[in-house]
């Protein structure tokens, strides 16, 4: 079952690529600028996520797909990378798969010359990380 947290990043994702939520039949859409801001969310999308969660999210999707961001909030459907970009895609947990990944109408994608989208990190944990495995890796003289 995919999670409000999952969805959230499942939406980051594609944002990162350019890819908006479309509200209703196409007369609104979404695309915050800048999505992350050093180890978060960007405030852009902060807000942009909060007014997807108040509308009447039955009506909004990620352009190129069919699956509303409430039918991917139920129990149906879960997060798994694509087979073919490695980006998030929702799949049925029961019964047919989504006809399409967001990434079928990017002619661009997968492009592995270019930093794939990501979720916010945290630098000085990251920092810490490394550090703690060079220091693993030092042999004793």
């Amino acid at each position: 079952m995919a999670n409000e947290q999952e969805v959230k990043e499942y939406i980051a994702h594609w944002f990162q690529l350019g890819k908006k939520v479309i509200v209703g039949n196409g007369n609104h859409s979404f695309l915050p600028s800048p999505v992350l801001k050093g180890d978060r969310y960007s405030p852009e999308f902060e807000e942009c996520w909060q007014s997807i969660l108040s509308l009447e999210i039955s009506d909004c999707y990620l352009e190129g797909t069919h699956e509303t961001i409430a039918e991917l909030l139920t129990p149906a459907w879960e997060m798994l990378p694509c087979s073919r970009c490695s980006m998030p895609v929702p799949i049925r947990s029961v019964g047919m798969p989504a006809l399409f990944c967001p990434c079928n109408s990017l002619s661009n994608w997968p492009n592995t010359e270019l930093p794939t989208p990501r979720g916010p990190v945290n630098s000085q944990d990251q920092l810490t990380v490394i550090c703690d495995r060079l220091i693993d890796n030092i042999p004793c003289i």
